[in-house]
């Protein structure tokens, strides 16, 4: 589920973040499950085996001449599927450049929208970036193999916090029996493919790359982000961040520290002026819309 991605967002998430997780679990959970008593009630254990789409030959079997229904329906749901995404991973980039961990421009919002604009943008370039790769079968082990490994050792966080910081204000506590249960399948998602079918899988030649290309963030981030004292980089960095700004008519959202005032004037001219105690230094963004 992806709605604790979105918490900020939620309106009385205290209230309406148990109960989306739990109607929405439960029923995606059910509506597979009778996907697939259908097809295999329907289909013969040769024909599951031998098709290349299951959805398909059950169509072919049931629907006779509307069979190409089930293909279009597919494929409208993918688009779902994308937006939801988008919607929610872009979320991960908008929270880690908050903490200071990617570029500032990450941070910044939609002055009309109120959307991370920027963040949006960013997963879509890098999922377009995605798609260049020929052989969509090793796209999906690349990517199914890292979701898994990431999600799981980010849901390992949860009871190695609850046991180190055991008096740490838990707004939304979860019995840790649902974290443990999600690890272990985790695990058995991305190690057991590993032992059963390696060749099949691929996970081996997977595990290698992984290994071999994730600790070169470690540098990455301790010279371009962690690294503060690079004038002429920061300089470049600040332009760079000016001119998006105004192509994409994004600001820091507002808080305590900044203040924001937008100021409609008769020629129907925005001015929009945030004084900001520290962003790229100490300095005053002034940013004029016409």
């Amino acid at each position: 589920n992806y709605l604790n991605f979105i918490i900020e967002e939620l309106k009385d998430p205290m209230r309406n973040l148990p109960r989306a997780i739990a109607i929405s679990c439960t029923l995606v959970t059910v509506v597979y499950v009778l996907t697939n008593v259908a097809f295999y009630t329907t289909l013969s254990t040769e024909e599951v085996l031998g098709s290349e789409a299951v959805a398909v030959t059950f169509a072919n079997r049931l629907y006779g001449f509307m069979a190409w229904t089930i293909p279009v329906f597919v494929a409208l749901s993918t688009f779902g599927a994308v937006n939801g995404i988008l919607l929610t991973s872009s979320r991960l980039f908008y929270a880690g450049a908050c903490e200071g961990q990617m570029p500032e421009i990450l941070t910044m919002i939609q002055i009309q929208k109120l959307t991370p604009t920027p963040a949006v943008l960013c997963m879509a370039l890098l999922s377009l970036l995605y798609l260049t790769v020929s052989d969509i079968f090793a796209l999906i082990n690349y990517v199914g193999f890292a979701t898994w490994l990431s999600i799981g050792v980010a849901v390992l966080c949860l009871p190695w916090l609850r046991w180190k910081q055991p008096d740490l204000t838990r707004p939304i506590r979860v019995n840790l029996v649902f974290p443990i249960i999600y690890i272990i399948a985790s695990l058995f998602v991305t190690i057991v493919p590993m032992i059963a079918s390696p060749v099949e899988t691929d996970d081996l030649t997977i595990l290698f790359y992984f290994l071999l290309f994730y600790p070169d963030r470690v540098p990455v981030y301790l010279i371009f982000i962690k690294w503060k004292n690079k004038p002429r980089f920061r300089q470049c960095i600040c332009a760079a961040t000016h001119r998006l700004q105004k192509l994409m008519l994004v600001v820091r959202p507002q808080s305590k520290k900044k203040k924001l005032t937008v100021v409609k004037t008769a020629d129907d001219v925005l001015t929009l002026k945030i004084s900001t105690g520290r962003m790229f230094g100490r300095i005053r963004h002034s940013l004029v819309i016409g």
